[in-house]
């Protein structure tokens, strides 16, 4: 028979616990018993003769008995043990009628400073973590020099005493048990505790199979533990980096936490050593045995995870207790979290849901689709693109020269300083044609006729075009456009071609200050009208009715109609001083844009109104969020990170740059229009995504996990490579929309313009997509999370979603038969890809989706804008490559050969 160290009960000497106080048995306490740092450490000569200054330390008798009253509120009920950092009584609160743990500093220990702080630092570090699998802990207190804190009682038993009953747990009670140990170690970890003292005896079960990790004596802050506390702990459950007192970190915790999982489904530890130095020398000349020797039916899966656990190398550990209840067979801490009703960590998010991606198979039919789909696009998009049919046969360097002979010819000899150019659609003109061409236009006359509804347009000035207006939503500064900067600067002139070099406008602002007016000489309008390709007899006299912003002496007007398609055409010009300043080609469809109505006004103002509520909106929540510490900081500022860099690249590849000091204050717009999207954007993520996280966080796993920075795992790329299949699901049935409107009469495909401008502008085109594709997709995913909060269903929200932005589309559509199952269709996509893959499929969707349909798709290998046409393409097919590749994640795609 043996004694038991702390109460004295004689008990078994082949038992562990003792039956009475549940306090540590024979030669096994001296490897299992807590030693701070400060406490004398055993010699070999002192561990092998059985006594230690640490042993008598921690062997103190009973100092309360039963009834007596403390504080004249806790009334002693029982002891439940003591350890080396603690005497621990049951007793009921007076005041508030509920049963309570009181720990108490051993008497030895009373005056000791550094004793004392330790045990006010654990009541600061345990109220810190807030979790149904962590006890609580509620206030340090003292009594006639006797310091306690009080702390959740727990009606049950600790894991060391029924281990030390029963051997081995069931392998289902098993698994719940370390799910659980899992999340509240979890918590622990966010909140960046250390518990460095994980063991057995520091598991409480409660009579609802709860479990509860205790004991936060030894806790820390990761970036705040001292050198000399890393050898803290218990030494059987101590990481060889703590034996070895180089460090002490998560990784440490996880090693203990292997060590208890080993104990849990095996009943054996695995190591074993009387003394310290055994116990190194075990853990330095022996590998512990496969768990699955001693248990045959071990799942594989609950093996790897617990001797990835105790891997002596830290960096080879798993990096979180999520990552070990993820690897546990059946595990999902997400779904548990959210039973409990406690909203997962960032961290949990990520950690969450499947490891793997796609199987092989699935893999490949999901990437032929993308391929398969994007040929088709690419026949469709040639049928229906505008471009294509047009196929303008001058760069924006040869139609650059044609203005400028053009101006020459009209008597502007002055060489500029700076010079912009740039192609745009005549929007007006095709919404004319489809309104009044009766009964269905033809299209294929309408973009080979004048007027061309393609026109390139040209500026000049004798200074720097240097503009700080915000031209869309970017806010990329720096950017030329025909009235940015305002051309009212004298010596700017600004020319207006169609795709075939014939003029469609012309303005030059003379001198603000010139010499005595001389007699006025006969204007000869030939040049101009010849420039635009107009011949003079076919033109009628009329009376001037459009003014210009250069000044004039003399204006003109004729009347007539479009050469080849007998259109209705106006010709306004103005002279100074013998020399045309301006004139225009205008026809039914021109409006005067110095002259918005009253409409556009108003529904500016309605935008504000709308924008400005949505910001306050925002701020509010993401401060409520942000002071309550319940946003994802750090995945809020990486976002933010990377959306500051993105804007600020944008403004390389978009903005004009000229050598002059304009180009400096544009730099500091530059900066701080990055920094305002920056901060936006953090702020609605702020605002938004603790909510997505507490009931709907499975949408954002992969998002997450972006977010982290593992950007190769398969759950990212499964997700990447469906949004390939969205977005080009998408671009399809937009293809099939604008054909069978075409049948209908309406205008065809119209790319964007940005693509004909060069290298530098294709790149800033296909950037732009990425911020956009985040703006879009958290406007989307914050509508249909809000519905389906409301709704209380995800089909119902989804359902809801489709109407909400399909309906305004049909209301302005004018082929409401083709728009219907069109729109229906792509956002009830959207609203499937969302519930079932989440926020990063739809981002790449909405980001493959308008690139592909802003693209000028063309088969001409010739022609001058191909290789952008190619690049966009390619790239599209480069991430869905990527995506693919990562998806898989090294499996093999296809069987061996047999005859290999």
């Amino acid at each position: 028979m043996a004694r038991c160290r702390s109460c004295g009960t004689e008990v078994s000497e082949s038992s562990r616990v003792c039956a009475n106080c549940g306090g540590t048995v024979g030669t096994d306490a001296l490897n299992t018993e807590t030693v701070a740092a400060s406490t004398p450490r055993l010699s070999s000569k002192s561990a092998d003769s059985g006594t230690s200054s640490a042993r008598h330390a921690s062997a103190p008798g009973r100092r309360f008995l039963p009834g007596i009253l403390l504080a004249e509120r806790y009334r002693i009920m029982a002891r439940l043990g003591s350890g080396g950092m603690g005497e621990v009584y049951r007793a009921e609160d007076l005041a508030l009628g509920q049963e309570v743990a009181l720990k108490f500093l051993p008497e030895k220990l009373t005056g000791n400073e550094e004793a004392l702080a330790r045990f006010r630092s654990e009541v600061r570090i345990a109220r810190q973590v807030s979790h149904p699998n962590v006890c609580r802990v509620y206030d340090v207190s003292q009594v006639e020099g006797h310091f306690f804190l009080t702390m959740e009682y727990v009606d049950g038993e600790d894991l060391a005493s029924l281990l030390g009953r029963i051997g081995r747990l069931p392998a289902d009670k098993a698994l719940e048990i370390a799910r659980k140990l899992c999340a509240g170690l979890a918590a622990a970890h966010e909140k960046g505790v250390l518990h460095r003292d994980l063991k057995p005896g520091n598991l409480m079960l409660d009579g609802r199979g709860q479990v509860l990790l205790t004991d936060f004596g030894l806790a820390g802050l990761a970036d705040q533990i001292a050198a000399t506390e890393v050898g803290s702990g218990t030494p059987a459950y101590m990481a060889p980096e703590q034996l070895a007192g180089k460090e002490v970190t998560v990784r440490s915790d996880i090693y203990a936490l292997g060590l208890v999982l080993y104990e849990i489904f095996t009943g054996k530890r695995p190591f074993e050593g009387n003394t310290l130095a055994e116990l190194v020398r075990a853990r330095r000349e022996t590998t512990p045995d496969s768990p699955s020797a001693l248990i045959r039916d071990l799942d594989p899966a609950v093996e790897r995870v617990i001797l990835r656990c105790l891997e002596p190398d830290p960096s080879r550990r798993p990096a979180s207790a999520l990552a070990v209840a993820a690897a546990l067979p059946g595990g999902d801490p997400l779904a548990a979290a959210l039973a409990a009703g406690e909203t997962p960590s960032p961290q949990m998010v990520a950690a969450a849901g499947e490891r793997t991606g796609l199987a092989p198979r699935a893999a490949i039919s999901l990437f032929a689709a993308v391929i398969l789909g994007m040929i088709v696009f690419f026949v469709l998009a040639k049928r229906s693109s505008a471009l294509e049919q047009i196929q303008p046969p001058f760069s924006p360097e040869v139609l650059s020269h044609k203005a400028k002979d053009i101006i020459l010819r009209l008597g502007y000899a002055t060489a500029a300083a700076d010079s912009a150019s740039g192609f745009s659609w005549e929007s007006e003109f095709i919404r004319h044609v489809e309104e009044n061409d009766k009964p269905f236009p033809r299209w294929s006359e309408v973009l080979l006729h004048r007027p061309s509804p393609l026109r390139f347009w040209y500026r000049q000035s004798r200074r720097p075009l240097i503009t700080t207006d915000l031209i869309d939503d970017l806010m990329t500064p720096g950017i030329v456009t025909p009235d940015q900067p305002s051309p009212i600067e004298s010596g700017m002139i600004d020319v207006t071609l169609d795709y075939q070099g014939r003029l469609i406008g012309f303005q030059a602002i003379p001198p603000q200050l010139e010499e005595p007016a001389k007699p006025v000489v006969p204007i000869d309008w030939n040049p101009l009208l010849a420039a635009a390709g107009l011949d003079p007899a076919q033109l009628q006299p009329a009376e001037p009715l459009w003014t210009f912003l250069a000044a004039s002496d003399t204006r003109m007007a004729w009347t007539g109609t479009w050469p080849a398609s007998g259109r209705t055409l106006r010709v306004e010009a103005t002279a100074w001083r013998g020399r045309p300043v301006a004139c225009a080609l205008i026809g039914p469809w021109t409006k005067p844009d110095r002259m918005p109505p009253e409409s556009s006004r108003r529904e500016e103002l309605s935008n504000i109104i709308i924008a400005m509520a949505v910001f306050l909106g925002g701020a509010l929540l993401a401060w409520r969020n942000y002071a309550r510490g319940k946003g994802d900081r750090r995945g809020a500022l990486r976002l933010a990170s990377w959306l500051f860099c993105s804007q600020l690249s944008l403004w390389l590849f978009r903005g004009h740059f000229v050598a002059a000091v304009g180009t400096l204050g544009l730099a500091v717009l530059a900066v701080s229009t990055s920094l305002f999207w920056a901060a936006t954007i953090w702020m609605l993520y702020l605002a938004v995504e603790p909510y997505v996280r507490r009931h709907w966080p499975q949408t954002i796993i992969s998002w997450s996990r972006v977010l982290a920075g593992h950007l190769r795992d398969p759950i990212v790329g499964r997700d990447l490579l469906f949004g390939a299949a969205l977005g080009v699901s998408w671009t399809l049935i937009y293809q099939i929309r604008y054909l069978t409107m075409q049948a209908f009469g309406g205008s065809p495909q119209l790319p964007s313009t940005d693509f004909l401008e060069g290298a530098r502008s294709t790149l800033g085109v296909w950037l732009a997509q990425v911020p956009r594709g985040i703006q879009f997709t958290l406007v989307f995913f914050l509508v249909l999370f809000l519905l389906r909060v409301l709704l209380r269903n995800q089909w119902l929200a989804g359902a809801a979603f489709v109407l909400i932005f399909a309906v305004p589309r049909l209301l302005g559509s004018n082929y409401p038969l083709v728009d219907l199952p069109a729109q229906l269709l792509i956002f009830g996509i959207a609203a499937v890809v969302v519930l079932r893959f989440g926020l990063l499929a739809l981002a790449s969707g909405i980001v493959i989706a308008n690139l592909l349909l802003s693209a000028p798709v063309t088969g001409n290998a010739s022609a001058w804008y191909f290789a952008s046409a190619v690049f966009v393409l390619l790239s599209v097919v480069a991430l869905a490559t990527w995506a693919f590749q990562a998806s898989v994640a090294g499996q093999k795609l296809w069987k061996q050969d047999l005859f290999a």
